[in-house]
């Protein structure tokens, strides 16, 4: 197995290479994505009362991987989700709504919208909405907005889908205590697999309008001495050289992506939850919440769980029984729960380390202004597919990202991964009865720094400036935000090495708050690969 990472170079024959190494069959893939529907698990309001075998709160990466497994070993489980289903389409007839048309579709329950790029041209863009339940969660804390997906699927659904095994060397760095030879030989093969992942066609990328701005990306990354490598996504790319035929109703290319897309996005909803749905043993219930879980005095877990309108109201309150309960809310959203929990005495012997080790992934956006000889195109495909990679050198990498406005910008725009060392902490409030984050705005600056080793230089060598309008009133840095948390509940602290919950038997976290704030990349396939390897050691010793 090459240790290589899921990158292609832009030499042909390495690229294959590469792509095969990393994701294992491609045809297994190709299969996958043939066959992918809209199915989804049966859907019910969980029964007040109910006693369950496995009770899975949340229905992204970990959680859909935790009950396809059990499932298919012969468990019963109910899984949790507190956002929508996402399966009805709206008064346009579509499910979701695009980029730069946000509707109440758009945001979890705000009346007003809070794009991560807040400002274009020096003009506000957010603008009221209904509140609703809306896909796409912008969680404030204290100096950081975190943006979480929210529905059946999970992050699946708002992501741009890059699906980036990191390179073997920094493996150590991002989970410790786990045998990398077991992730790369066999977790992150059957990750990709099952997640559908594949890569752009070269020569399309080539010769397409849609993708000007990358290869300007490119060109400049190169005249700056910078690799340039093409990263796999979760689309469907024949369906999107389809859509720039005219052939296939546009998705990547009608601006759908950070609230949800339409056709092409081999989200969890075209990949793990049909196979999940084939089971028939997964029920889920949409627009609920778990609010408490407690041991029941009969063993298991008594799981208190709230059923939700679309306005946000609380319609019902049940409690359900569960032999065990694994917590994928994500990173955020578990962390949240088990810290509530352990302070308000409902699992008190979970560990001190439950809440620590939280990380933004070293998240940094920033946008330049190029030359007008360099223009970056009115059309823009929603999906990145290639990045700049200075982490060894200066522990940033950085995906060339789309600006999908319909005009001419003149303008490259990138969301970075950088090596921030800065970890916070979330603790319980009892003045408020909520859950804090101790994050800090300055504590972007390692990652702006190490951000300014690949575009600082880029400027110098193109003659060319940073944006000062994207993110407020000239502001370069988009440093208050994260699209990919992470920690919380740390793997081999908080719970062993396999995400059981230290203190009690038949707990379990299994989603990105295991890995301890970074990943080198964007985390999904990580997230998905260690929830393939922990789920096969506890169904194959606990159940």
């Amino acid at each position: 197995m090459s240790d290589e990472p899921v990158w292609r170079t832009t030499s042909g024959s390495v690229s294959r290479r590469l792509f095969i190494a990393g994701t294992g069959s491609i045809l297994a893939s190709a299969a996958l994505a043939g066959r992918a529907t809209a199915a989804s698990p049966r859907q019910a309001a969980v029964a007040d009362g109910a006693r369950v075998p496995a009770l899975v709160i949340g229905s992204g990466y970990g959680g859909s991987v935790a009950a396809l497994r059990l499932a298919q070993a012969g468990v019963d489980v109910q899984m949790i989700e507190m956002g929508m289903a996402w399966d009805t389409p709206g008064a346009d007839g579509k499910i979701f709504c695009t980029t730069t048309s946000p509707d109440q579709r758009s945001f979890w329950l705000r009346t007003r919208t809070k794009q991560p790029l807040s400002n274009f041209l020096g003009f506000p863009i957010d603008k009221d909405i209904p509140r609703y339940t809306g896909i796409l969660d912008a969680e404030e804390f204290s100096g950081i907005t975190v943006y979480q997906g929210r529905g059946v699927g999970g992050g699946s659904l708002v992501n741009g889908g890059m699906a980036v095994t990191p390179k073997r060397e920094n493996f150590g760095a991002i989970l410790p205590t786990v045998d990398a030879n077991e992730m790369y030989d066999v977790y992150y093969p059957r990750a990709n697999a099952g997640l559908g992942v594949a890569g752009i066609r070269p020569a399309w990328f080539e010769s397409t309008d849609w993708y000007q701005f990358a290869r300007v990306g490119r060109k400049q990354a190169q005249r700056s001495g910078f690799p340039f490598v093409f990263v796999p996504d979760v689309y469907d790319w024949d369906y999107m050289e389809r859509e720039a035929a005219g052939t296939a109703t546009k998705s990547a290319l009608g601006g759908e992506i950070l609230f949800g897309n339409n056709y092409g996005k081999k989200s969890l909803q075209k990949t793990y939850l049909p196979k999940i749905a084939a089971t028939g043993r997964v029920t889920i219930s949409p627009l609920h919440r778990v609010t408490q879980v407690v041991p029941a005095s009969g063993g298991g877990y008594t799981v208190t769980i709230e059923q939700l309108t679309t306005a946000g109201a609380v319609s019902a309150i049940k409690t359900v029984t569960a032999d065990k309960v694994f917590f994928a809310a994500g990173s955020v959203g578990t962390s949240k729960l088990l810290v509530k929990l352990k302070a308000t005495g409902a699992l008190p012997n979970l560990n001190g380390e439950v809440g620590k080790g939280w990380g933004d992934n070293g998240n940094v956006m920033v946008g330049r202004a190029n030359q007008i000889w360099d223009p970056t195109g009115a059309s823009q495909s929603t999906i990145p597919c290639g990045g700049i990679d200075n982490w060894a050198a200066g522990g940033a990498f950085a995906e060339v990202a789309p600006l999908p406005t319909g005009i001419e910008t003149w303008a490259s725009f990138y969301l970075s991964i950088t090596k921030n060392p800065n970890r916070a902490q979330f603790t319980w409030n009892p003045a408020s009865r909520a859950v804090d984050l101790n994050w800090q705005t300055a504590w972007k600056q390692p990652g702006i720094d190490m951000a300014k080793t690949i575009f600082d230089k880029i400027n110098s060598t193109e003659g060319t400036i940073y944006r000062t309008d994207l993110f407020g009133t000239y502001k370069i840095w988009g440093d208050h935000l994260t699209y990919h948390p992470l920690g919380g509940a740390v793997l081999g602290k908080a719970t062993d090495n396999y995400g059981r919950l230290a203190g009690y038997q038949g707990l379990y976290a299994i989603d990105g708050s295991l890995i301890p704030g970074n990943t080198s990349v964007n985390p999904f396939v990580t997230i998905t690969a260690l929830a393939e390897r922990n789920i096969e050691k506890i169904i194959a010793q606990d159940f």
